[in-house]
């Protein structure tokens, strides 16, 4: 705990050797890198006590190693993903928690049960309207592939989430919060986390 930040080694079997201690209650999975400084610049990790990872976008293999050993070390933290309301922030997201479709059968060893802190569809009441976004192509195509996957047949929530975007061709990403005041974000984090408004 505390100010200082360490990038993740590429090298996986040196992360096998980490040990670690931690006072944190939360481990917080963070799609950008952005978003991951400005919780770390703010100190956000004093109001609820917690290690903040991100994967600078999709997460590469030592990403999701790292937090799998964090995982270990700390079973009984909960692993929250905090996304983009978009058909990519809902792909990172489950890569986290279903594991990368091209590494097969490796993949079962890289997987948490993150949950989904945000965004959601109920958060964009946070959001002013010219910062919700128009779907792009890439938004179509990735959308049609999610439905057609297996992935979320047993995860009706997350379903439905996917369901919003497609009918309203929107998206929103989580630095649209920031209009809401330099420390919105944080509070914004905190709530949903007192209230476990996630899934």
């Amino acid at each position: 705990m505390g100010p200082t930040h360490y990038s993740i080694p590429g090298d996986i079997s040196h992360l096998e050797k980490l040990a670690f201690q931690s006072d944190a209650r939360y481990i917080i999975v963070v799609e950008k890198e952005t978003v991951f400084h400005k919780l770390a610049s703010d100190r956000f990790y004093h109001f609820a006590p917690s290690i903040i990872i991100t994967g600078k976008g999709y997460p590469d293999l030592a990403t999701r190693v790292m937090l799998g050993r964090l995982h270990q070390a700390f079973p009984a933290l909960p692993i929250l993903g905090l996304v983009d309301w978009n058909p990519a922030g809902l792909a990172i997201l489950c890569t986290y928690k279903f594991g990368s479709m091209r590494m097969g059968l490796e993949t079962a060893h890289y997987v948490c049960d993150v949950k989904w802190l945000g965004l959601r569809y109920d958060d964009l009441r946070y959001i002013r309207d010219e910062a919700i976004l128009d779907f792009k192509g890439r938004d179509k195509i990735l959308a049609e592939s999610l439905q057609k996957s297996k992935l979320l047949q047993n995860y009706e929530e997350y379903e439905r989430e996917l369901a919003h975007m497609i009918d309203s061709q929107k998206r929103v990403e989580i630095e649209a919060l920031h209009s809401n005041g330099e420390e919105f974000l944080g509070k914004f984090i905190a709530d949903k986390i007192v209230q476990q408004d996630y899934i």
